[in-house]
């Protein structure tokens, strides 16, 4: 159950544009270096929860919502941070897992709002609903890289 990092996104504050960066700082309680999240000035920082400083959604389902909507729907217009190919993000929450040599923790699945619809100008709300991708907790410092592999921590049993 590996995958890799596609892209990496952040956006300096709440609504401005996604900008693709190659490799960012991961804060554990904050986010990322120059992300919205990270500097409380995203749309939902008032109501900050576990999981807010990083999100993550599958490459797949980027181009599976393009291709079934005709949208033109790239990595970073989701305001997901990582774009990730070849793992179901769905089963990494509740568990740790590392991106590259950070460890993280799923916590909850991001699913999309009608503020997302209204930044993008595109009907995405209903195509991404429960395809949204994931909410990651930064366990520890460290950095995210594009092309970095995604490892699930072995599960007990």
């Amino acid at each position: 159950m590996d995958g890799r990092v596609e892209a990496v996104h952040v956006a300096p504050a709440a609504g401005e544009p996604m900008q693709a960066v190659e490799r960012v700082r991961a804060v554990s309680g904050s986010g990322l270096e120059g992300d919205r999240y990270a500097t409380g000035t995203g749309h939902w920082s008032a109501i900050r929860r576990s999981g807010d400083g990083l999100t993550l959604i599958e490459g797949e389902v980027i181009d599976a919502v393009a291709r079934e909507q005709s949208l033109a729907l790239r990595p970073g217009d989701t305001r997901r941070n990582v774009t990730t190919r070849g793992i179901r993000l769905d089963e990494l929450i509740g568990r740790e897992f590392r991106i590259g040599a950070l460890r993280v923790r799923g916590v909850r699945r991001c699913e999309p709002c009608s503020y997302l619809e209204g930044l993008l100008g595109q009907p995405v709300l209903a195509p991404l609903v429960h395809r949204g991708g994931i909410r990651v907790e930064i366990l520890e410092d460290g950095e995210i890289a594009v092309g970095d592999p995604i490892t699930a921590e072995a599960t007990a049993g």
